[in-house]
C-alpha cells in the first residue's frame, strides 16, 4: 500500500487553515466533479479529493494524520504501524466518524480510519432530548473514545496507570492544536485487544445540566519480547536443551506476573511442536490455553566441552541425516 498525500492532493501546505482547506476543497470540486468536468480523469479525481477533505477538513483525523504521517513521501510503501493512533481522544465512535461512508475511498484510508467510519464505542450522544425545569435544553454529553496502549504484563495482571490523551482542535486561526489531559486508569486483570474500559462521565460535558458523556478506552496491547496474546490464549516458546527434547523432562515456565508452573516436554519432541497447558493462557471468568512452542538450544560449540560431545556424536552417528530425518517428519505432519 502506497503512502497518500491529502497536502499534495489539495495543493495546500501542511500548517493551512482550516479556511484555506476548505476553499481548495471547493476550487478542486468546481474544476473536478464529474458533472461538468471535461477531464478524462474527473470521477477518480474527484474521489481523491473527496478523501483528502474528509480527512484534512475533521481536527481530530486530520491530527492522527499528521502523526502517522511525519516524514513520509508520496508513494513510498506504507503500512500503519500498531496503535498508530494511541493516545488520541476522539468524539464519538472515533477518527472514523459518525455515519460517514467511506466505502468508495481508497485502502489507505480504510487502514487508518476503517472502511465505513465505524468505531468499537458508542456514538454519539445518548439519551432522549427534553426540557428540563422552565423550559430549559437539556441534552446528555456526547461519548469519547480512545485507544491504549498497555504493556502485556499490566494486561494480565490489573493496574493503575496513568494515561495522557491528546484531543485535536483547532485554534482561533484555523490551525489544528492538541490539548492535554491526564487520568489515572483503572485497568482490570485479564483484559484483552479490544476490549473497552468505560470512564463514567469523562466525556464531553452536557448541555443544559445535563450529566456528561463517558469515555471509552480500546485496550490495545504492546508486543512482548516473550509473549502475545491469541484471542484468550496465550502464545510464546519454551527453550529446552537437546538432552531434554530427546529424553523427555520436567521444565519450568516464568508466566507474565512472575508466577511459575511446571511443563512436561514429551521424549523425541522436535523444535517448533507446540505444547498447550489447558485453562492457563489468558486470565477471564474461563481462562484461555497456555500454546508454547519448543525452542531447542544448542550448547555453544566454542565450550570445548560441547565441542567435544558434538565430535563424538558426529562419530558415533555417521549415517543421521538432519534433512532426510526433517522431510520425513513434515511428510507425516501432511
Amino acid at each position: 500500500m502506497e503512502f497518500k498525500d491529502y497536502y499534495s492532493v489539495l495543493g495546500v501546505p501542511r500548517d493551512a487553515t482550516a479556511d484555506q482547506i476548505k476553499k481548495a476543497f471547493r476550487q478542486m470540486a468546481r474544476k473536478y466533479h464529474p458533472d461538468v468536468s471535461k477531464e478524462a480523469d474527473a470521477s477518480a479525481r474527484m474521489s481523491e479529493i473527496n478523501e483528502a477533505n474528509a480527512v484534512l477538513s475533521d481536527p481530530e483525523r486530520r491530527a492522527a494524520y499528521d502523526a502517522v504521517g511525519q516524514g513520509r513521501r508520496p508513494g513510498e510503501a506504507f503500512t500503519p504501524p500498531p496503535g498508530w493512533d494511541a493516545g488520541f481522544e476522539f468524539s464519538g465512535a472515533g477518527a472514523g466518524g459518525e455515519g460517514m461512508d467511506a466505502g468508495e475511498f481508497s485502502d489507505f484510508f480504510a487502514e487508518l480510519f476503517g472502511r465505513t467510519g465505524a468505531g468499537g464505542a458508542p456514538r454519539g450522544r445518548r439519551g432522549t432530548r427534553h426540557d428540563g425545569a422552565g423550559g430549559e435544553f437539556r441534552l446528555r454529553g456526547e461519548d469519547h473514545h480512545a485507544k491504549i496502549m498497555l504493556d502485556l504484563v499490566d494486561a494480565w495482571r490489573g493496574a493503575t496507570r496513568q494515561i495522557t490523551l491528546r484531543s485535536p482542535g483547532l485554534d482561533p486561526q484555523g490551525h489544528v492544536v492538541l490539548s492535554h489531559r491526564t487520568l489515572d486508569v483503572r485497568i482490570p486483570a485479564g483484559v484483552r485487544p479490544g476490549q473497552m474500559i468505560r470512564l463514567a462521565g469523562q466525556g464531553a460535558p452536557g448541555v443544559g445540566g445535563a450529566p456528561p458523556g463517558d469515555l471509552f478506552l480500546e485496550v490495545l496491547i504492546r508486543d512482548d519480547a516473550h509473549w502475545r496474546v491469541d484471542g484468550h490464549n496465550l502464545v510464546g516458546e519454551v527453550p529446552v536443551a537437546p538432552w531434554e527434547a530427546a529424553l523427555g523432562a520436567v521444565v519450568p515456565v516464568t508466566l507474565p506476573d512472575g508466577s511459575s508452573l511446571k511443563l512436561r516436554v514429551p521424549a523425541g519432541a522436535q523444535g517448533g511442536r507446540v505444547l498447550s497447558v489447558r485453562g492457563k493462557g489468558w486470565p477471564g471468568a474461563t481462562p484461555g490455553d497456555l500454546e508454547l512452542a519448543i525452542r531447542i538450544v544448542l550448547p555453544s560449540a566454542f565450550d570445548p566441552r560441547a565441542k567435544q560431545l558434538y565430535e563424538q556424536m558426529a562419530q558415533a552417528l555417521p549415517d543421521f541425516d538432519a534433512r532426510k530425518v526433517a522431510a520425513a517428519e513434515s511428510a507425516r505432519q501432511e
